[in-house]
């Protein structure tokens, strides 16, 4: 629980305005008579979201008291928030976003599909948190060997300590490789409540040495990006690579790799 310094008045509007707008039949309460004002009363919320009147009062002007994220989530019910609106009561009140479920198999948004294929003759793929490859175009199924694979084994984890012509491609693979794996860790985090996460995990455990050794390390690295040697036709060439968040909500994000002496 944390005790905060409220001082914008945004907090006070937002309760308002998300209790006036719900009726008693919203929330399972009876049919009220004719009121003064519309929407609930603040007895009302403070009696489903279990705190006391005077407690919940306070909260909605914003007064200096504690709040913990339990509650915050209980109140988000209670108001018939959607994800956007109970984030937003998270920052404002809490100011800090709540923890969200991390999300591993996603569909790509048609216009992501197409900027990676756009984004050629640069390398382009779409990975979710669990770095399943959703979308590549050409130049990344060429650098990377996606097509060597079917769609459920083309997991960019997978394929580093599993795939021994990609193992090859990557100049000083010992080096790159726990350097992905500790990037990698912090997507497992957020996924770590996934099934097909830790299946993952399990199955390299089971089949790779290295992968094993390194993953109890409990390396953290920042995300992948600066630069990285890989062999094409059997000569080292620099890439600068970068991701990008393309969806926040499914934890989606765009992988590029540009040849350093190709750029546009």
């Amino acid at each position: 629980m944390r005790t905060l310094q409220r001082t914008r008045p945004e907090l006070t509007d937002f309760l308002r305005a998300r209790r006036e707008r719900l009726t008693p039949e919203d929330v399972g309460l009876p049919a009220a008579k004719r009121r003064r004002t519309p929407g609930l009363r603040r007895e009302e919320v403070a009696a489903l979201a279990g705190v006391g009147l005077t407690w919940y009062t306070w909260l909605e002007q914003g007064r200096d008291i504690g709040v913990s994220a339990d509650f915050l989530d209980n109140l988000a019910r209670v108001l018939k928030l959607d994800a956007a609106e109970r984030r937003h009561l998270f920052l404002l009140a809490h100011e800090r976003p709540p923890a969200e479920p991390g999300k591993t198999f996603c569909a790509v948004p048609s216009l992501a599909r197409r900027l990676v294929d756009d984004l050629a003759p640069h390398a382009a793929y779409v990975i979710n948190l669990r770095w399943d490859v959703l979308a590549s175009n050409e130049p990344a199924d060429r650098l990377f060997g996606f097509g060597r694979h079917g769609p459920a084994r083309r997991n960019l984890l997978r394929l580093l300590f599993t795939d021994p012509e990609l193992r090859d491609a990557f100049v000083d693979w010992e080096g790159q490789a726990p350097a992905m794996l500790a990037s990698f860790r912090r997507d497992f985090a957020a996924s770590r409540d996934d099934a097909d996460a830790r299946a993952l995990i399990d199955e390299l455990e089971r089949v790779s040495p290295d992968f094993r050794r390194w993953w109890h390390r409990q390396d953290v690295h920042g995300p992948c990006t600066g630069t990285r040697l890989i062999r094409i036709d059997g000569k080292p060439v620099t890439f600068e690579h970068t991701s990008l968040a393309i969806d926040g909500g499914q934890h989606l994000k765009l992988v590029v790799y540009a040849q350093v002496d190709d750029r546009r």
